[in-house]
């Protein structure tokens, strides 16, 4: 084999194997990127329930203190 068709060879398989290895890489980058799209939502969905919990007890507070200050307006009122 001559000198030129080795480099060549040589060159063809380097390239081969970078562009195998550049595939693979890219592909775990890939996966890991979808990964964390997934921690991120049920992070988020997490997050959203928290926030409905405690809106919901603000309306149980709001609703409490009404009916207490419509109970001292109505106490007043009968004074």
């Amino acid at each position: 084999m001559s000198t030129t068709s080795k480099v060549v060879l040589g060159v063809s398989v380097l390239l081969t194997l970078s562009t195998v290895a550049g595939v693979h890489l890219k592909q775990r980058l890939d996966q890991e990127r979808l990964h964390q799209g997934v921690v991120r939502d049920l992070e988020r969905l997490a997050r959203k329930r928290e926030n409905l919990r405690v809106l919901d007890q603000q309306r149980v507070l709001t609703q409490e203190l009404e009916a207490q200050r419509d109970q001292r307006e109505a106490q007043q009122n009968h004074h």
